[in-house]
């Protein structure tokens, strides 16, 4: 084997293991919010406290995936499709790292509350999960397969997680301004509902650079009436 086939073949092994990795945080981070928020509705200190020691998996990855990532774009000088995926992948790694973050924030917040009264049954707090949980899936699976009519979606459902979030946000004061003494523990659910919101936010980066990757053509910031 020549030193070119060589390369060759480093460079697909490279690349294909960039892919892998990316699906495997992807799926990591997914599960590190789906088991902060059974901590949460559970009071599961436990699981909350595995749930924050795993985050140093998600940080490792961080770490590795980008150096994957530069080690191909000195080494290969990559083009075209390629060289997108690649500089696209870099920045989908640092959201998927803040959206472990996000979740560590959550278990924080459900050891806080583990110790005080609940002061209302979980419902919309779940149904915000499963939706950003499902971004972050859809945006991930999108960027792999090119598919811009699913990031499109994922950015769709943005506006879901964004009315959920105001409904929890109003629901929350009404409880305060009744009873000042319910402050504390309604602030700490804020805080979980603040985290979801910006764990969808992350998803609909990741799905704009999908279309930016796939179409060229930049769309954040834009108004969401425009068509992509």
């Amino acid at each position: 084997m020549d030193v070119h086939q060589h390369t060759n073949r480093q460079y697909e092994d490279d690349l294909r293991g960039l892919r892998a990795d990316l699906i495997k945080m992807g799926g990591l981070v997914e599960s590190q919010i789906a088991e902060a928020i059974e901590a949460l509705t559970e009071r599961d200190t436990e699981r909350a406290r595995a749930t924050i020691a795993r985050d140093s998996e998600v940080n490792r990855m961080d770490i590795e995936n980008d150096e994957r990532a530069i080690r191909l774009l000195a080494l290969h000088q990559p083009a075209a499709s390629d060289l997108r995926f690649i500089t696209t992948s870099l920045k989908i790694t640092t959201d998927l790292e803040r959206i472990g973050d996000n979740a560590v924030n959550i278990c924080e917040r459900a050891l806080e509350l583990s110790t005080q009264p609940q002061l209302k049954p979980y419902i919309d707090i779940p149904r915000m999960a499963a939706i950003v949980q499902s971004m972050v899936k859809d945006s991930v699976d999108a960027f792999m397969r090119d598919d811009t009519d699913l990031a499109e979606d994922v950015i769709d459902r943005d506006d879901e997680v964004d009315a959920l979030n105001y409904q929890i946000y109003r629901e929350l004061l009404s409880y305060m301004a009744e009873d000042p003494t319910t402050i504390g523990n309604a602030t700490q659910i804020l805080f979980v509902s603040k985290n979801l919101e910006r764990v969808a936010d992350h998803a609909t980066n990741i799905a704009e650079m999908v279309v930016y990757m796939v179409k060229g053509r930049t769309i954040r910031h834009l108004d969401k009436k425009q068509p992509i």
